[in-house]
C-alpha cells in the first residue's frame, strides 16, 4: 500500500493506493487560514501535524490492515509559504502562505534586479518565499535573526516525519532562490534576498527517499520502515495525478485558486508573461502555468456573504448554461497573478441592478472566474504550450454548469477524471510508489479513467469570447480606482 497526502489551505486529504494505483480508503481533516490583516493569510504549522495525525489514526482505526501495509507516503503541499525555524527546529512565527500579498514591496525590489528573472525563470511575485522572508526581516527583525532554516510547507512535515530538513524542485522553484534551468540553489538569488546557503534544505527529486519515519512518530503507528518521499507543490503533484507530465498534457483547476497547467518536456521561461515556469516534481521535467489568485474562493467568499453553500448557488443556476451576465465581477479579491503580477488590485461587481439577485451574483462569480482563466490560458498560448483539450479538476469542477461555462470560455474540450477530488493526492501516491519501487514515473503517472467530456456550446463560443474581451479591457479601469 502507499498513501498520499494532500495538505491543502483549508484541510488534509489522505488517499490509500494498492500496488496497481487503485484507490483503496482516504480520509480528511479540515484547519482555519488566519488573517489578521487585509492582504495577511497565515497557517500555524501545529494545524498541519493535527490534520496529519486526524486522517492517520482515521485510516489506522477504521482500516488497520491496508494501513499496516503501508510501504511509503509522500506529500503534496501548498506553494510558497515560509515557515521559519530556528536551531532546534521551533517555529519562530505562523507560516505566511502563498496568497499573503503583504510583501508586495519586496518582491518588486527584487523583481528590478534583472538577476532575479534570468536565474529563477520567473517574476518574483509577492506570494513568493524570498519576499515574505524580506519582509520579515524588515518589519520582524528579532525572529528573522533567529532563522536557521526556511521550510516549505509540506517541508516542514517531512522533517516532523523524519528528522530530515530537505525540499525538492517543484516546490524550491516558487522560492525564488532557486535557478529553475539547473535545478539547482542560486547562491546569486539567495543574496538578493539577504539569505545564504546554509538556511536552505538538502534539494532533491520529488522522487527521492527523504528517510524512514523515525522513532519519535511512532505513536502514528506507521508499519517499520515505511519510507517518506520528497513529493513536490500541489500543482505539480496533481499534474502526476492526472498523467500530465510533458507537452500537449495538462489540467484547469477550479480549487481555493485556479490554475491552466501545462506539462514541458524542456525548460522555456518567458517570465515576462507572469506565466510561472517551475520544476516538476519527477526528474527532467518542468511545466507552466498561469495562476488566478481566487478561483473557488470567490464563489466561496460569496457563500459566506450570502450565507448559502456554494453548492446551493450552483445547484440554483439549473443545468442550462446562460449567456454572460450583465452583472459582471472581476476575482481580484486578493490582488492577481497572471498576467497582471498585481498584489493591490481588487475585484468587485459592476452592472449590478436593483433587481439582482443571488442567481445573478454567482452567475457572475462563475464568468468573472471563468474570464480570469483565460487570461492564464491565452498567456500560456504566448509561450508556445498547446492544450488542444485539458483535464477539468478541483472542487469547482465538480458543478456541471460552471464546467460548461469554463470549457466554452476557453473552447476546448474538458475532460473530468474519475476521483477527481483525490487528484494531489493519487499524485502523491504514486510519487510515493516511484521513490519506493524505482519504477519510471511515466509508466506509473498514467492518464486516469474519464468520467465524462464537457465539450463547448457551440452556440455560446461567440458570446463568451466577446464577454472575455471586455473582461480583459476592464482591469486598467479598475487599477485606476481610488
Amino acid at each position: 500500500m502507499y498513501l498520499g497526502l494532500d495538505l491543502g489551505t483549508s484541510g488534509v486529504k489522505a488517499l490509500l493506493v494498492d500496488g496497481d494505483g487503485r484507490a483503496v480508503r482516504s480520509a480528511d481533516a479540515a484547519y482555519d487560514v488566519s488573517n489578521p490583516h487585509a492582504g495577511w493569510s497565515e497557517q500555524d504549522p501545529a494545524d498541519w501535524v493535527a490534520g496529519i495525525g486526524a486522517v492517520l489514526a482515521s485510516l489506522r482505526q477504521n482500516h488497520p490492515s491496508t494501513y499496516g501495509a503501508i510501504r511509503a507516503l509522500s506529500f503534496s503541499g501548498h506553494m510558497h509559504g515560509a515557515v521559519m525555524v530556528d536551531d532546534a527546529g521551533a517555529v519562530l512565527r505562523s507560516c505566511i502562505l502563498w496568497n499573503d500579498t503583504r510583501s508586495h514591496i519586496e518582491a518588486a525590489a527584487m523583481d528590478a534586479d534583472p538577476i532575479a528573472r534570468a536565474v529563477s525563470g520567473n517574476i518574483v511575485f509577492p506570494g513568493f518565499t524570498a519576499p515574505k522572508l524580506a519582509w520579515v526581516a524588515k518589519n520582524e527583525p528579532d525572529i528573522f535573526t533567529r532563522v536557521a532554516r526556511v521550510m516549505l510547507p509540506k517541508d516542514y512535515l517531512l522533517w516532523w516525519l523524519t528528522g530530515r530538513y530537505a525540499t525538492e524542485m517543484s516546490d524550491a522553484a516558487g522560492t525564488a532562490w532557486l535557478d529553475v534551468g539547473a535545478r539547482a540553489w542560486s547562491d546569486d538569488l539567495l543574496a538578493l534576498g539577504g539569505m545564504s546557503r546554509d538556511q536552505m534544505l538538502d534539494l532533491l527529486e520529488g522522487t527521492d527517499v527523504v528517510g524512514e519515519v523515525q522513532a519519535a512518530r511512532a505513536d502514528l503507528g506507521l508499519p517499520a520502515g515505511c519510507k517518506v518521499v520528497a513529493g513536490g507543490a500541489d500543482n505539480a503533484v496533481a499534474a502526476c495525478g492526472v498523467g500530465a507530465l510533458g507537452e500537449g498534457d495538462g489540467f484547469v483547476s477550479l480549487g481555493t485558486s485556479g490554475v491552466v497547467l501545462a506539462g514541458r518536456g524542456s525548460y522555456a521561461p518567458d517570465a515576462d508573461s507572469a506565466v510561472h515556469t517551475f520544476c516538476h516534481a519527477v526528474p527532467g521535467r518542468w511545466y507552466q502555468m498561469g495562476v488566478v489568485l481566487a478561483a473557488a474562493d470567490s464563489l466561496n467568499w460569496l457563500s459566506r456573504i450570502t450565507g448559502q453553500g456554494a453548492g446551493e448557488l450552483s445547484s440554483a443556476l439549473g443545468n442550462t448554461l446562460a449567456s454572460p451576465s450583465d452583472v459582471k465581477f472581476y476575482p481580484y479579491l486578493s490582488g492577481e497573478r497572471t498576467p497582471h503580477n498585481d498584489a493591490q488590485v481588487r475585484g468587485g461587481f459592476t452592472g449590478l441592478d436593483i433587481a439582482s439577485g443571488p442567481e445573478d451574483l454567482t452567475h457572475a462569480v462563475m464568468n468573472g472566474v471563468s474570464f480570469a482563466l483565460r487570461d492564464s490560458f491565452e498567456a500560456l498560448k504566448a509561450t508556445g504550450a498547446q492544450l488542444p483539450s485539458a483535464l477539468a479538476i478541483g472542487g469547482g469542477s465538480r458543478s456541471d454548469y460552471w464546467t460548461r461555462m469554463l470549457a466554452t470560455t476557453l473552447n476546448i474540450p474538458l475532460e473530468r477524471p474519475d476521483e477527481g477530488a483525490f487528484g494531489a493526492a493519487l499524485g502523491a501516491a504514486r510519487i510515493a510508489m516511484c521513490g519506493d519501487t524505482g519504477a519510471d514515473p511515466a509508466s506509473v503517472m498514467t492518464k486516469p479513467p474519464i468520467a465524462d467530456v464537457i465539450h463547448p456550446q457551440a452556440d455560446l463560443v461567440a458570446a463568451y469570447d466577446d464577454a472575455y474581451s471586455a473582461f480583459s479591457g476592464a482591469y486598467s479601469k479598475l487599477k485606476a480606482m481610488p
